[in-house]
């Protein structure tokens, strides 16, 4: 009988009884059964290994393709450069929140959602923001969404969306929220004759219309109240009509 480390093996001498030589060898399969998980979990391990290389630090199933979907303003191209992630970077290693943090610096989007589609392509969904209205600025116009994001320099305003005035539109700033909240609650008939909507403070907006005609709406409050009054009164050419008080209506 010899012993080696942590291992027993029985070895039957030469000219040995059968007997014994079966005894040796059922003590050597019992040694590699209990063995065998052993040996297993190592193979497991190492191919674990060899595929976490693989996944990881090879370009094997590096970034191929960054498909983009739902852009109209934006290029795909854009999109995909303000995604940052180089050719070939593995595909499991990207860090997908990081992406659209990136990407949603690009004004004209609103949200984007990254997902990786193994084995080599980067998933941009984008939703970009929606005009409501055309901000007055030097040399052209820019886009204003329905949070108070100034995210697109045009040179004209598009047909049919509202002009506004403002100073410094910005989302959060009273002004422009005001001016969103009078925006919102003028009806088509209003809409069709108006040739901008002028905000210069939260209390100091108005409506100037076709034929030099100006409407004073004071402040975002009795939105509805004022609407009526217009529905049943008539503004001449070159004259005003303050509603800011819609109990008291003054012409001038």
């Amino acid at each position: 009988m010899t012993q080696t480390r942590g291992w027993r093996l029985v070895l039957a001498p030469r000219g040995a009884p059968q007997s014994v030589r079966r005894f040796a060898k059922r003590a050597r399969q019992r040694r590699l059964r209990a063995a065998l998980p052993w040996l297993v979990a190592l193979a497991v391990a190492a191919l674990l290994g060899v595929a976490a290389v693989v996944v990881l630090a090879t370009p094997v199933l590096g970034v191929e393709r960054i498909e983009v979907a739902g852009v109209a303003t934006l290029s795909a191209d854009a999109v995909r450069q303000a995604a940052g992630v180089p050719h070939g970077t593995p595909l499991a290693r990207v860090d997908l929140r990081a992406v659209e943090r990136r990407v949603r610096q690009l004004k004209p989007v609103r949200t984007v959602a990254a997902s990786a589609d193994f084995p080599r392509t980067l998933r941009l969904r984008i939703e970009e923001r929606s005009a409501v209205a055309a901000v007055v600025k030097v040399g052209g116009f820019v886009l204003l969404d329905a949070e108070g994001v100034g995210y697109l320099p045009v040179e004209a305003a598009p047909v049919g969306l509202p002009v506004l005035r403002l100073a410094d539109p910005e989302p959060g700033d009273d002004t422009t929220t005001a001016a969103l909240t009078v925006l919102a609650a003028l009806p088509p008939f209003l809409r069709a004759v108006m040739t901008a909507l002028v905000a210069e403070s939260p209390t100091r907006i108005r409506l100037e219309l076709t034929d030099r005609r100006t409407v004073v709406w004071g402040d975002a409050t009795e939105n509805e109240a004022k609407v009526r009054v217009l529905e049943f009164t008539q503004v001449a050419p070159g004259r005003t009509l303050d509603v800011s008080a819609p109990g008291v209506v003054v012409e001038r």
